[in-house]
């Protein structure tokens, strides 16, 4: 990511192209995977927002091969994050270049805090994130 990018907080994760391939319900987050093509491959990534959602998200396929969701907000700066190279983390969009691993754990950077992660389940050619 680029310096002025970092420096205006521009994350590089994009909503899904297909915006009706997710919603919120009673509190869960429910993704239609064959209609959310950015989260086909390993290292793709969507943010959410909108639709009445209490916080911002964003949902990784990770390059473990699993699916991870995170509160979409930095806990330095309040910036929104973005998957990070093929490490199996992921970066503030700030200066600071927090820098967590999918557990949300502090990896580097001026963050001293954890971020915020949801569980999330498979089930059915969906994901279900449960939102506190």
């Amino acid at each position: 990511m680029g310096f002025f990018k970092r420096l205006f907080g521009i994350c590089e994760t994009a909503p899904p192209t297909d915006s009706d391939g997710w919603n919120l319900s009673g509190g869960k987050i429910e993704i239609q995977l064959d209609r959310v093509s950015e989260l086909a491959n390993k290292g793709g990534a969507i943010r959410l927002e909108g639709k009445g959602m209490p916080e911002k998200v964003l949902v990784i396929h990770g390059h473990d091969g699993e699916f991870h969701a995170f509160k979409n907000r930095c806990t330095h700066a309040g910036r929104r994050i973005d998957p990070y190279g093929t490490d199996e983390q992921i970066r503030c969009c700030s200066i600071s270049k927090s820098t967590f691993d999918y557990t949300g754990k502090v990896l580097s950077g001026a963050a001293k805090k954890p971020i915020t992660s949801y569980q999330v389940e498979r089930e059915d050619g969906k994901l279900i994130i449960h939102l506190p």
